[in-house]
């Protein structure tokens, strides 16, 4: 069954690739998203059932559905497998392209789109199961081809040199990986993560400096973090990349590379830097959210977002903190729908108005209710609005972090209520009435039902916590009170600092400018891979 989700999305993709002129093939394409999405989550509750996690899952003695491609072992064999944290992020994954599918079903008609995103799906699919260092090769580098062309897919001027560079950018990093990954096989004699794992304690501490530093500069690079980051805006904000391309891209696919981060960090525990990584996390998490109050963009802004809250993510995950690791994994989930709302919004507001420039674009809610109230929905989810979704994550991810740390944590989410403020001012405004608005059913509908997603993982956000990670989770009354009073504080210092300070602020049209071409990013990934090895 778990090979089934790699290779039925391919097979799929094929199918309609060679038939999808017919409508039926696309209704065809729907059913078995549907099919998929109740297989995914069949696997996660055998999985669930199967695996004994420790308090976080952080991976130590997991078990869970294992099958071996080809009937090998898993030293030599291609294995598969299924534990509770993967099967969480299958089911997402089922969840996210089913409503990709919905959303494109009458706005995207050409056999490459389709046969391109069930591919996609497969890889991701692929990556989330594989306990393989070589197969994560292989699927990385067929979803980065996937990946370009979807970038390159409209053909325009700033579409081919953005895809261009995606595709260049991760030709180089993949190399890094690759040594890395020989390095591995030369000292223990496998390509199996977790055989490799029982083989490093019995490795030099100094033979795994140099095969660690590859690795992590491979993964960090594809997180997005500071300094490699300058490639995520180029491809999942470039005006020629279709809307749910960018959702997916920003609302899942970064989280397989996240979710390659985990794996690694255990799996090299013995050199593994945490420190490093916790300030780095906070580095990117500020500097993203800068970077987004510099641009009027609408996707450019959700992209630099998407580098913030990745920051966030790998903030929580490096403080030590049993709640803060379990709140960066719900706030992966969580920023997977409110990040996907608001990009596939973003397109049906872009494509009703004819622009993405911010400050033209007026009278939303008025315009379209129910795009303009998903929007809402997925902002409040964003800046951790009390009851909503990424109001339970940020509790969780800063419980017991005290001192200097808290006051950076607020300093995070003030920045993201800054910005979010400045987003929203599409909403507000009068009703267009020259304005022509032919607006699909199956592309209101998904965004619609993300948003409210965005409220039910909120005021379930407890009870999905223990369902989703198998760790009981709870939230104490009086300290969500407390970060929530802080919130609405924020938001009352947030309007004033973009009234007076961030609206048409020079330094910020300064930094907007700012933008690292293939040769700086080379020099960056080079700078990094060296700053690794250093504190290493």
């Amino acid at each position: 069954m778990i090979l089934f989700f790699v290779l039925f999305p391919v097979l799929l993709g094929v199918f309609l690739y060679l038939f999808s002129k017919s409508q039926a093939t696309r209704v065809f394409a729907l059913v078995a998203q549907c099919g998929i999405l109740i297989a995914s989550i069949f696997l996660f509750t055998s999985a669930r059932a199967l695996t004994e996690t420790t308090p976080l899952g952080r991976f130590e003695g997991l078990t869970g559905l294992i099958t071996s491609v080809g009937g090998f072992d898993g030293v030599m064999g291609v294995v598969l497998m299924a534990d509770t944290l993967s099967a969480v992020f299958i089911v997402l994954t089922a969840f996210m392209f089913l409503i990709a599918t919905i959303y494109s079903f009458e706005e995207n008609n050409t056999p490459l789109f389709w046969f391109l995103l069930f591919l996609w799906q497969g890889t991701l699919m692929g990556l989330f199961l594989t306990s393989d260092f070589f197969n994560i090769f292989v699927l990385m580098e067929v979803s980065t081809v996937v990946v370009t062309i979807l970038v390159l897919f409209d053909r325009k001027k700033r579409s081919l040199y953005d895809g261009l560079i995606y595709l260049m950018v991760n030709v180089i990093v993949m190399q890094f990986y690759l040594f890395g990954i020989g390095y591995v096989y030369r000292y223990t004699g496998t390509l199996s993560i977790y055989v490799a794992n029982d083989h490093f304690a019995e490795v030099d501490r100094s033979y795994l400096i140099l095969p660690y530093a590859l690795i992590m500069s491979f993964v960090v690079l594809k997180c997005a973090l500071m300094p490699l980051f300058s490639w995520l805006p180029k491809a999942h904000g470039t005006s020629g990349v279709p809307s749910s391309v960018s959702a997916l891209l920003s609302g899942l696919h970064i989280k397989s590379s996240v979710y390659l981060f985990l794996r690694f960090q255990y799996t090299f525990e013995v050199v593994a830097l945490r420190e490093f990584f916790l300030v780095l996390g906070i580095i990117t998490a500020i500097l993203g959210f800068i970077m987004a109050l510099s641009q009027t963009d609408l996707k450019l802004i959700l992209a630099y977002h998407t580098i913030s809250q990745i920051g966030l993510i790998l903030t929580g995950f490096n403080l030590g903190g049993t709640y803060s690791y379990l709140g960066s994994l719900y706030h992966m989930v969580n920023h997977a729908i409110f990040k996907s709302t608001l990009f596939l919004s973003a397109g049906i507001i872009a494509k009703v108005y004819g622009t993405k420039e911010l400050y033209n674009i007026k009278g939303v809610f008025k315009n379209m209710p129910l795009v303009g109230l998903a929007t809402l929905l997925a902002v409040f989810g964003i800046t951790g609005t009390p009851i909503f979704n990424g109001s339970v994550s940020k509790y969780f991810i800063a419980s017991g972090v005290e001192g200097s740390l808290s006051w950076i944590l607020v300093f995070m989410s003030l920045g993201t209520i800054v910005s979010f403020i400045k987003y929203s001012t599409i909403l507000l405004g009068p009703k267009d009435k020259n304005l022509t608005i032919q607006v699909s059913l199956l592309q209101q509908i998904p965004i619609f039902v993300l948003g409210l997603f965005c409220f039910i993982f909120g005021i379930l956000g407890q009870r999905l916590i223990t369902l989703l990670f198998h760790t009981e989770a709870r939230i104490d009354g009086m300290g969500y009170l407390e970060k929530s009073l802080i919130f609405f504080g924020s938001l009352v210092l947030g309007f004033f600092i973009y009234k007076y300070v961030i609206k048409d602020n020079p330094v910020l049209m300064k930094v907007k400018q700012i933008d690292l071409g293939f040769r700086e990013i080379c020099i960056a990934i080079g700078v990094f891979f060296a700053a690794v090895l250093f504190f290493v």
